[in-house]
């Protein structure tokens, strides 16, 4: 299967790492250019490219950059893109932390319903509640005992199929998580965040999760929306 990432920090970095590993062919691109991707290039043989080539060239397209910086992908980012193409959004966003206030997320909408919204394209809610190192490291075989699981929400059900086996050949239990509007219960301050469950704890973990937003993952009052 031929994937684009849009991002090498360290998601994207490691995905291209395991998704070569499994031979896939990754073509990965982030803000600074294809020549700055030479030594992630060197080490795991996947192919710079601009971002716009990113998005031409997967059968599965994974957007992995911090959400301040979605509203600067080109707006035609997927123009042409066929419509099979699956879309992957492993963002959260970080008010306090990295991203400032975004109106659409302070007033309400999903985090990836936004971006969604931005890219003009349906996306899965994907690998975004693990830490880097241990979707690097922590995959185990199917059956494996205490095997760690990972939620994908999306609103279509093929896509969400695709990414549900890309996440079990990477080494985890993949867990349905609904659509995406109930995406915000994988997002950061859930109890499936960062947690590392097993199949059941995710789906506990998703069950009791709270709508509200707890303060330190909201905008600090009075700033201004860096973005709409």
């Amino acid at each position: 299967m031929n994937i684009g990432i849009i991002g090498a920090g360290n998601i994207g970095g490691n995905l291209t790492r395991r998704f070569q590993e499994l031979g896939h062919k990754v073509f990965v691109a982030n803000s600074r250019g294809p020549e700055s991707l030479a030594e992630l290039a060197a080490e795991t043989g996947a192919t710079p490219v601009a971002v716009k080539e990113a998005a031409q060239r997967g059968d599965v397209v994974i957007v992995t950059i911090p959400e301040k910086n979605i509203p600067d992908l080109p707006r035609d980012l997927f123009a042409g893109v066929s419509d099979s193409v699956v879309v992957v959004d492993t963002g959260n966003y970080y008010p306090q932390q990295r991203d400032g206030r975004i109106a659409g997320i302070e007033d309400g909408t999903i985090e990836s319903r936004w971006v969604s919204q931005q890219l003009g394209r349906p996306v899965v809610k994907a690998f975004n509640n693990i830490y880097a190192e241990h979707l690097l490291k922590l995959g185990r075989p199917a059956g494996t005992p205490g095997r760690i699981a990972l939620p994908a929400a999306g609103d279509d059900e093929r896509a969400k199929s695709v990414v549900l086996e890309l996440i079990d050949k990477l080494g985890f239990d993949g867990v349905d998580a609904g659509g995406l509007d109930e995406s915000w219960r994988q997002q950061p301050g859930t109890p499936v965040y960062a947690a590392d469950f097993d199949v059941e704890g995710v789906r506990r973990a998703l069950a009791s999760a709270s709508r509200e937003r707890k303060a330190e993952w909201r905008a600090k009052s009075g700033e201004a929306a860096k973005t709409d």
